[in-house]
């Protein structure tokens, strides 16, 4: 893709094209979906749905480091600024979507990496990929969690008596 027609897309989209992505209501379900999963499981689960990257980040694709490589680290930024890294059982998922780009990124925390290949995760977002490429948005996010969520439970379910401690908000990041 020529550059500026990069750049010029990544400058025309913002904050009100998430919001218009992921309106207040489906907001407000997806929340509810996440804090559901995680009533069945240890584990902690974030969505983020961003617009664009910032403009050095885009300036800075080439062939040195080429676009899944900046949107990759994009994603981890958002793992890192969400605390995603910093749940007690190293168990954390973040769900990362790039408007701009079509781009889907899951980041998993190092103790559900050892159990989740990374075919495992490329799956789920091949099937999240096949939804928002045919206007299924909720649908896509849902299904997405659903298959995040058994991922969870199979690994690091919740115990019967054990209080449940939700360590980060539920709500989807929308910037």
């Amino acid at each position: 893709m020529n550059k500026f027609i990069r750049i010029f897309r990544h400058q025309w989209l913002d904050r009100s094209d998430t919001l218009r992505a992921v309106p207040d209501d489906l907001a407000q379900r997806l929340a509810r979906r996440v804090a559901a999963s995680e009533a069945r499981h240890t584990g902690e689960v974030r969505l983020c749905v961003e617009a664009a990257l910032p403009l050095p980040d885009v300036w800075g694709i080439s062939n040195q480091h080429p676009l899944a490589g900046v949107i990759r680290a994009r994603a981890l930024g958002w793992f890192g600024k969400l605390g995603v890294w910093d749940t007690e059982q190293n168990n954390g998922v973040l769900i990362y979507l790039l408007l701009a780009e079509h781009a889907i990124e899951f980041v998993a925390d190092r103790a559900l990496t050892r159990c989740v290949s990374p075919a495992q995760w490329q799956a789920i977002v091949d099937r999240l990929a096949h939804r928002l490429h045919d206007g299924a948005f909720e649908d896509g996010l849902t299904q997405a969690l659903e298959e995040v969520s058994a991922l969870l439970v199979e690994h690091f379910p919740s115990v019967a008596g054990d209080p449940r401690l939700n360590e980060l908000p539920d709500c989807v990041v929308r910037a």
